[in-house]
């Protein structure tokens, strides 16, 4: 296996292991379960809307017509739907070796959460906290299991979290707001890594992002058809994209902590390495701070 050149033909047999991939129905989400459906795993699509989930599902049949999949509905907006969502996941399996933190939302309209929270930092970071809270019982007693949550070098972008209005700051760019819950996620994964090592876990936290990948993220960005033809040559297709998430869930020599991403010009596009983070997702006291916010807002314990 070549560091440069991984591609999902080196993905390991996953037969009788059971992966949970959020925003499954589209993009890069659509292409990670996709490829581990076609190595041999279960997969449950969590998504928001079930009639894109089910056409989903139908084309990874199509491409691997002995897929396993299970749908389950999940907007990650809300948390009394990530509550309800994760105890029906809970319910139906006993254990879960892949949790894989997709989905989110980048240039959508501001606006805040039923919860009240900013829909960017509600969706891509306290979403995926509480849902990996109330999920991590049925990952941690299996050998191999992992967290991968994506982020974005946007993480790198007037990315300073406001913990006097924690998770409720709307300021005027989306972008930023952006950038902050991209960061959030980094954070999240060194802590929860942190925290899982310490108690001996068996599960792996790791990160991953696609670089510019081609996908439906985008789809709410003002004039995105004008400078497409512009940054289309260096975006990833949404499948080379979902390799640095699929390397980070199964490459057996990964390790907890790690940071995957493109090897191309400014981590845009390209094959799947290791790449760095900024000072800030590292800096502890920070990660410790996000985490105790993030428990007190969702009301979600972890058990490490």
């Amino acid at each position: 296996m070549s560091d440069d050149n991984w591609t999902a033909q080196d993905i390991p047999d996953q037969s009788g292991r059971i992966a949970v991939v959020t925003g499954a129905n589209s993009g890069n989400g659509y292409e990670t379960a996709k490829a581990l459906a076609g190595r041999g795993a279960q997969v449950v699509l969590a998504v928001r809307d079930l009639v894109k989930g089910s056409a989903a599902a139908e084309a990874i049949r199509i491409a691997h017509p002995r897929a396993d999949l299970v749908l389950q509905e999940v907007d990650l907006a809300l948390l009394d739907s990530v509550r309800e969502a994760a105890a029906a996941v809970g319910d139906q399996f006993d254990r879960i070796d892949l949790l894989v933190n997709n989905a989110g939302v980048f240039h959508t309209p501001r606006r805040q959460t039923a919860d009240g929270l900013e829909i960017r930092f509600g969706t891509n970071h306290i979403g995926h906290f509480a849902w990996t809270g109330l999920l991590l019982e049925r990952l941690l007693p299996v050998a191999g299991s992992r967290v991968v949550t994506v982020s974005s070098n946007a993480h790198r972008y007037r990315s300073r979290i406001d913990f006097e209005r924690f998770g409720v700051a709307q300021g005027r760019s989306q972008s930023a707001a952006y950038g902050r819950s991209k960061l959030a996620n980094l954070q999240f994964t060194y802590e929860l890594q942190r925290r899982l090592a310490a108690a001996d876990a068996e599960t792996m936290a790791l990160a991953a992002h696609p670089g510019w990948s081609e996908t439906e993220i985008l789809r709410d960005f003002p004039g995105i058809r004008f400078i497409h033809p512009l940054i289309g040559p260096l975006r990833n297709s949404a499948a080379v994209g979902a390799l640095a998430t699929l390397r980070a869930a199964t490459d057996p020599t990964a390790s907890g902590g790690e940071f995957y991403g493109p090897d191309g010009f400014f981590e845009m596009r390209g094959h799947p390495v290791l790449v760095p983070s900024n000072a800030r997702s590292h800096d502890t006291a920070l990660q410790r701070r996000l985490w105790e916010a993030s428990e007190q807002l969702t009301g979600v314990a972890f058990r490490v």
